[in-house]
């Protein structure tokens, strides 16, 4: 295991915890092969039902390690430092694609990468004190880890382009109007609103949730016969599940469904 990324699976949600406190929860390389690792193993075992993304000691990440890059002394060729970039920034994509529901507890700080992993997630929810950055341009960087992308497509290129022409520090209540975070609480309450939040979806019918992400993430990309196309056969694929089913039955009873995820 590694103990920079902590990983608890606990009734069908499985919580990740980048573990560098000391250091704002900052990416080296350690961290980076852990949170592909646990992104692969959510996305492929069976019983996680959903995922909780956050970091140790009050902050989610302030993206990557500046201090340790710039004491390198001698940095790889150009095509090695792509292909390790780029195998890191599986994460963003994993998070994104995969078909179990993914929120993200933002505290302390959610900046550069930290972001971008933050914006690959389905949902975010927020402590009041969080400052939230793009920060790249700050440090002389364009962005990694998927947040241009997420970024344009969450809220359209002209705000994408100010949030990270002029990186600005956007207060929990700015990134709530803007659309960022789906939801804002107090900073003593964010571990048990993200933990609720999310244990809500690792419990919900989670054939379903999967292909709803599914169709969202497809809305993103394909033409709308296709979306159509693949929104009747994934509404078909629900309506045979076992939770569908006790759905129904809960509704006739006048009772809550409990969902067994199949």
């Amino acid at each position: 295991m590694n103990d920079m990324v902590l990983q608890k699976l606990d009734r069908g949600l499985l919580t990740i915890t980048m573990n560098r406190p000391d250091r704002r929860n900052a990416l080296n390389p350690d961290m980076v092969t852990g949170l592909v690792e646990a992104a692969r193993r959510a996305a492929d075992d069976r019983a996680v039902r959903a995922v909780l993304l956050k970091g140790a000691g009050g902050t989610f990440c302030v993206g990557g390690d500046v201090k340790a890059m710039a004491a390198v002394a001698e940095p790889p060729p150009l095509e090695e430092k792509v292909a390790i970039l780029r195998r890191g920034m599986e994460v963003s994509r994993i998070l994104h694609q995969m078909s179990k529901p993914v929120v993200a507890q933002l505290d302390g700080a959610a900046a550069g990468a930290g972001l971008s992993m933050a914006l690959s997630c389905d949902l975010r929810v927020a402590s009041a004190s969080v400052k939230i950055t793009t920060a790249f341009a700050k440090v002389g960087y364009s962005g990694d880890y998927g947040g241009t992308y997420f970024l344009t497509q969450m809220l359209g290129s002209a705000k994408a382009r100010e949030l990270y022409l002029l990186s600005p520090v956007l207060t929990a209540q700015e990134a709530l109007s803007l659309g960022i975070v789906s939801r804002v609480v107090p900073d003593a309450e964010i571990e048990a609103a993200a933990a609720e939040l999310a244990m809500s979806l690792a419990q919900g019918p989670s054939v379903t949730l999967g292909y709803i992400k599914r169709n969202i993430n497809n809305a993103e990309n394909l033409s709308l016969e296709a979306c159509f196309d693949a929104e009747a056969m994934h509404h078909s694929r629900c309506g045979e599940t076992a939770d569908h089913k006790e759905a129904a039955k809960a509704f006739v009873e006048k009772r809550q469904p409990v969902f067994q995820g199949r």
